[in-house]
């Protein structure tokens, strides 16, 4: 289902996109239109959100030092909470994790605005890092974790609490004691989701009138700290002249894309399967710049096919499209490191964007 989705949702992205760009700036449809985008926009984080509740988010995790990551939070966290809540923040681990840095961001960004909204008239909010060593009595207390060596993101507040009943759903999807439009009650589920998916824990412990303290147990590893990610090249415009070879088994996805493709001035061949993109690559006569594909496809793979293409054009640069979840990209090796995978749902901004950093890199 979020793999329809994503793509049913790339393709009202990439068209609204498209007419977005040709309207004046005071046609009367704009404003509507925008609309449009605003309404997709949610609905995609939506399907990303229940993604990440019931694990099954694409993750790219490297081997990261949290408080680096929390340190690099502290001034937007500061503005979030707002000047009546007095942060404080404490490092006290010197180990690493293997996970995702943008989902530890969000695991803490999540916990952080449940804080705040506990505490509306202002408060104390404390968020440290710690080291936990659970053995098998601690083990047993924590259903599914594991025994070792863990890093502990606590963190505390001294709002309204909460008490038994609401404590056993607050990991719930659509659970929320906040007005309906101010919440959808997916922020803690996508916490629980993301921990659980990166083979930690998470647990509670509240009571009313005494504040809330989450605990965020991650399994600390003894490999080496990676080095930051490249940085991304200065891109001074979107557009490009190469000519790309579009593989995607949706029809309406595989016509989006190479609509904005082909705006930006690339010459795009499409081609609806692995084996069609074998026909089309030994056809054209000139040179091939940048192999865009879908992983998962009848007949061939985006993986098979990339390594058969790569292997005529060692040159050729590859960019994988995918809006099926982790487990099916395992099964096909699309998260190895050295491959560069776009999600879907697919905009025409981060199309064009990775795009072009493939082809420079």
């Amino acid at each position: 289902m979020a793999h329809d989705f994503n793509n049913m949702w790339s393709v009202i992205l990439s068209y609204t996109s498209i007419v977005l760009e040709d309207l004046a700036p005071g046609d009367s449809v704009r404003a509507d239109l925008v609309q449009v985008l605003r309404a997709s926009e949610r609905a995609t984080e939506l399907t990303r959100q229940l993604l990440a509740f019931s694990r099954q988010q694409v993750l790219q995790p490297r081997v990261i030092d949290l408080s680096q990551v929390l340190s690099g939070l502290e001034q937007i966290l500061r503005r979030v909470v707002g000047e009546d809540v007095d942060v404080e923040l404490l490092s006290r681990t010197s180990r690493h994790v293997h996970a995702d840095p943008s989902q530890m961001e969000q695991i803490i960004m999540n916990l952080v605005i449940n804080a705040r909204d506990a505490m509306p008239r202002g408060g104390k909010l404390r968020i440290e890092l710690s080291d936990a060593t659970l053995d098998a009595e601690a083990a047993a207390s924590h259903p599914g974790t594991a025994l070792g060596d863990y890093v502990l993101l606590s963190v505390s507040d001294n709002g309204h609490g909460m008490d038994a009943a609401t404590r056993e759903r607050i990991f719930e999807p659509f659970f929320t004691t906040k007005d309906k439009s101010k919440g959808t009650g997916l922020g803690l589920s996508m916490v629980f989701g993301i921990v659980t998916q990166s083979r930690g824990h998470v647990a509670v412990s509240s009571q009313p009138g005494q504040g809330a303290t989450f605990r965020v147990y991650l399994p600390a590893t003894e490999r080496a700290l990676e080095r930051e990610e490249p940085a991304r090249p200065r891109l001074s415009t979107l557009s490009g002249s190469e000519t790309i070879l579009l593989v995607e088994d949706d029809e309406q996805v595989r016509a989006s894309n190479s609509a904005i493709l082909e705006r930006q001035g690339y010459t795009v061949l499409r081609a609806r399967d692995g084996q069609d993109a074998l026909r089309l690559f030994e056809q054209f006569e000139g040179v091939i710049d940048l192999l865009v594909t879908d992983v998962v496809m009848p007949k061939l793979s985006g993986l098979d096919l990339a390594d058969q293409l790569c292997r005529l054009r060692p040159a050729l640069k590859v960019l994988y499209v995918s809006g099926y979840t982790d487990g099916a990209l395992l099964d096909h090796g699309a998260l190895e490191p050295s491959i560069v995978l776009l999600p879907k749902p697919i905009t025409r901004e981060s199309l064009l964007r990775k795009v072009r950093e493939v082809l420079l890199s």
